[in-house]
């Protein structure tokens, strides 16, 4: 059946008027632009080239060019300096005498810093403060009654929000680029392991340039500063990461004040909660940051956490994952006393207890007094006694190590390996194979129970179900 020229038209105009009704919600971002461009800059830096894998020109004889070529070769007055390696990125005027954020990776072993305002005006910038763990910079310039940025309130920043960046891609100054928010929370571990930011990933355009320039929701205030992005070719591929507000608010004062940052810290090795883990632990859901490791007399020990502890909330915060706990621990300030909920032998219990801080040695020691074995039988393991020279290698006393896994025991279905040193299992310190073999009769067919281990030196908990 054929439709007439009418019904085709009145098809088209109400797609028409469907196209302006959606074009209409969408949101007005130029008089975002045009407020907070001026308090947008681009930075340049420069670094002294290094002298390795450089080759020095070697002057030419005379003899060797044509008479024709030979004025293009001559030196005019003093021999070329060394020649200086360049980058740029972006950054924000955060107060009118001169106070700018930036990134750390954007201006760290720089020899000059130059920022350059939109109206042109370039400054020459100091390096107030500089913290590598959360990628963040404080610059200050010379001057007065710049124009500034609004920092936004950390928290309100919702997922599906729209947001707006401005920056210098690729050196192209004081572009713009809008989307939305994908995610917040984000954990995006560092080289050194470092785990404090909760990023806010973004649908916006991020390219080499924009870093250390402003992410803005539609009130025109910051909720972050672009820092990374996630790439296979070089380009955007609309998966980038702005640190938030709450951070830069933290770290920015800390940087104003005393030029350098102390985070939180407990001193503890965490790790997440599976099925399996949950069960044995009495939880409804997986959910929580498994305690697997405590750093001797740190703050976690002398509050009396314990290796097995679940903690499922920080000073009010619930603790869905293990990334959760070092973003609200890092923003804690140091000495600071706090209510900590953690789930013990499948009794949720309350602990009190004082912060510490993050420049305390933070390098992990494995403690002597948590065991887990498993003597084969029951298990599906096969296990031995722990060696000196085992034990003095990981600091450890006590424990039972896995000489063999039974294909398709209870011990390979919850994914040990040989080598594995097994120091607890349930509440039942694993001392020798004695201990193990007890602690194995103990266990209760068709229940879940966490098995403490220790591999390559690193503690381990899973979770081990007998049939």
């Amino acid at each position: 059946m054929r439709k007439s020229p009418v019904a085709a038209f009145a098809v088209f105009f109400c797609l028409l008027a469907i196209a302006k009704v959606q074009a209409a919600g969408l949101p007005d971002f130029r008089p975002i632009v045009k407020e907070n461009t001026p308090a947008v800059v681009k930075i340049l830096v420069e670094y002294s080239a290094s002298g390795s894998g450089q080759r020095s020109a070697r002057p030419l004889d005379n003899q060797e060019i044509p008479e024709y070529l030979r004025r293009f070769f001559e030196f005019r007055g003093a021999p070329p300096q060394q020649r200086q390696r360049q980058s740029m990125g972006s950054g924000f005027i955060i107060s009118r005498d001169g106070y700018i954020v930036t990134n750390n990776h954007v201006v760290e072993g720089a020899d000059s810093i130059l920022v350059r305002l939109t109206d042109r005006r370039e400054y020459r910038a100091e390096v107030v403060g500089l913290d590598a763990r959360s990628d963040l910079a404080l610059l200050r310039i010379e001057a007065e009654d710049l124009p500034v940025l609004q920092l936004g309130k950390p928290g309100e920043l919702e997922v599906g929000e729209w947001v707006l960046a401005i920056g210098s891609p690729f050196g192209l100054d004081y572009s713009v680029t809008a989307g939305i928010v994908s995610a917040k929370g984000r954990s995006l571990p560092t080289e050194s392991n470092g785990n404090y930011v909760p990023f806010i990933q973004t649908d916006v355009a991020i390219n080499p340039g924009n870093s250390g320039g402003p992410l803005f929701n539609l009130d025109g205030e910051v909720v972050g500063v672009n820092s990374q992005i996630y790439t296979r070719s070089g380009g955007s591929i609309g998966l980038s990461f702005a640190i938030p507000v709450s951070v830069v608010i933290n770290v920015v004062e800390q940087l104003k004040q005393t030029g350098h940052v102390t985070r939180g810290w407990l001193g503890v090795t965490i790790q997440n909660v599976d099925k399996n883990l949950a069960e044995s632990f009495g939880l409804d859901r997986p959910r929580g940051a498994l305690i697997s490791q405590l750093q001797p007399g740190g703050p976690a020990e002398k509050g009396g956490l314990q290796p097995g502890d679940v903690i499922l909330r920080f000073d009010g915060a619930e603790i869905h994952t293990s990334s959760d706990l070092p973003h609200v621990v890092g923003l804690t300030r140091p000495g600071t006393r706090v209510s900590i909920e953690v789930m013990r032998e499948g009794s949720a219990k309350t602990l009190k207890m004082a912060v510490g801080g993050l420049d305390a040695d933070e390098e992990p020691s494995i403690l002597a007094d948590s065991a887990v074995g498993a003597g084969g039988g029951r298990l599906g393991l096969v296990v031995e006694e722990i060696d000196d020279q085992l034990q003095s290698r990981w600091g450890i006393t006590g424990g039972v190590v896995v000489t063999e896994v039974v294909p398709q025991g209870p011990g390979d279905r919850a994914g040990m390996l040989r080598g594995d040193v097994v120091t607890l299992i349930g509440s039942y310190p694993i001392t020798s194979v004695a201990a193990y073999t007890r602690a194995a009769e103990r266990l209760q067919a068709g229940k879940s129970v966490p098995m403490r281990i220790i591999r390559r030196g690193a503690p381990l908990f899973i979770g081990l179900k007998l049939d």
